[in-house]
């Protein structure tokens, strides 16, 4: 009879606790985040993921989502491929219904896979690789970032509109910097600009004096900075600095991340450089104070960037008015007119014609350095 009892007892607890749980569950809704907290994207994923935490804290002061807090469940991924695929199932395991992508591209298109096999909706605020959504037919896969095409075609808008007929290339020897460098070749040549000069700086090297000689022996109208390495980027702007050169210089969408400014600390000042943020837009300004009040420091691009994407799969479930996964993904398919504080001004984000990248095609700006910052915005669009 006390075995009875005990086992009787021991049901209604586990029930209970079973209930409870399930209860638990109910009552918040599971965003999962993969971010790189170690590895080489540490310094770009994790001011986007701080951006999705701010944004995520100030849905939930807000009353949260269908009457629900959200839950944030970070991952990080190392910023390496086969283990953002492994976060990424994770993640499902633990009963996510959305999945945020915030580091490489390569990782991310990697994590894809398990997005797709579980069909789980999954986003990348940030990632501007446009084989994202064209290497793998994923239609649980969106993504917001500007596309590298699109960035370029911007900067080149703008190269063409100052007057340049011949410039310079500088690069260092990654396979990243290399494919900048191609990029602006072959939108130099669409736009009529000739590339007189490219300069190599490779990995490891303590000056970069005889490249930048070379360069202003070539008499070019400007340089186009395609450099990813940060020691060697350094090096360009003291040689610059050192051999007194005046020539104007473009920096690719790698200089709005805010380390460098701290890198090569007032090395850049009057550089353009193409990012996708204009501080005097309504939405970014909102964005800015709320993170000001938070953080005591100033925000660049990259938190707005997960700051926007957490509120875009907010509205889509909102829309969606359940935690199904399709209708979710279906919500986020349907997304037009998303206004957030990353475009320039009068930009807005979508998903058109059945498309998973959602950047509006005039969004990209290009901006100052002025005063070792992101200074204001001196272009916008293809236009």
């Amino acid at each position: 009879m006390a075995r009875t009892r005990f086992a009787s007892a021991l049901a209604f607890a586990t029930g209970f606790l079973l209930s409870a749980a399930g209860a638990y569950a109910q009552d918040v809704i599971k965003i999962g985040v993969i971010t790189d907290r170690v590895g080489s994207g540490k310094f770009y994923a994790e001011p986007v993921t701080r951006g999705i935490e701010l944004g995520a804290k100030m849905i939930n002061e807000k009353g949260g989502v269908l009457g629900k807090k959200i839950q944030l469940i970070i991952e990080d991924d190392q910023n390496k491929p086969d283990v953002s695929a492994a976060k990424a199932r994770k993640l499902v395991d633990d009963g996510v219904i959305v999945i945020m992508s915030n580091t490489g591209s390569p990782a991310t298109q990697q994590a894809q896979t398990v997005s797709l096999e579980t069909k789980t909706p999954h986003l990348t605020p940030a990632n501007s690789a446009d084989t994202l959504t064209t290497q793998l037919d994923n239609p649980w896969f969106f993504q917001t970032g500007p596309l590298a095409s699109i960035q370029l075609a911007t900067l080149m808008t703008y190269t063409k509109s100052r007057g340049f007929k011949k410039v310079a290339i500088v690069r260092d020897n990654s396979a990243l910097s290399q494919s900048f460098a191609e990029s602006f070749r072959k939108g130099l040549d669409g736009v009529g600009i000739e590339t007189a000069v490219e300069e190599v700086i490779p990995q490891g090297t303590t000056s970069a004096v005889a490249n930048l000689q070379k360069v202003r022996a070539a008499k070019v109208d400007a340089i186009l900075q395609a450099g990813i390495l940060g020691p060697e980027m350094l090096q360009f702007f003291r040689a610059y600095q050192q051999l007194g050169m005046k020539e104007p210089i473009l920096g690719s969408y790698n200089l709005s991340i805010p380390a460098y400014l701290t890198m090569a600390k007032d090395l850049m000042e009057g550089v353009v450089f193409v990012d996708a943020y204009d501080e005097t837009k309504p939405e970014a300004k909102a964005f800015r104070d709320i993170y000001v009040k938070e953080y005591k420091e100033e925000p660049s691009s990259l938190p707005a960037y997960g700051w926007d994407g957490i509120h875009l799969v907010a509205q889509a479930i909102e829309k969606a008015g359940s935690l199904d996964k399709e209708k979710v993904r279906a919500a986020i398919a349907a997304t037009t007119g998303f206004s957030g504080a990353i475009g320039a001004k009068g930009s807005s984000w979508g998903f058109r014609n059945g498309g998973r990248s959602g950047f509006d095609p005039q969004g990209a700006v290009v901006r100052l350095i002025k005063n070792n910052q992101h200074g204001p915005v001196v272009h916008s669009g293809q236009k």
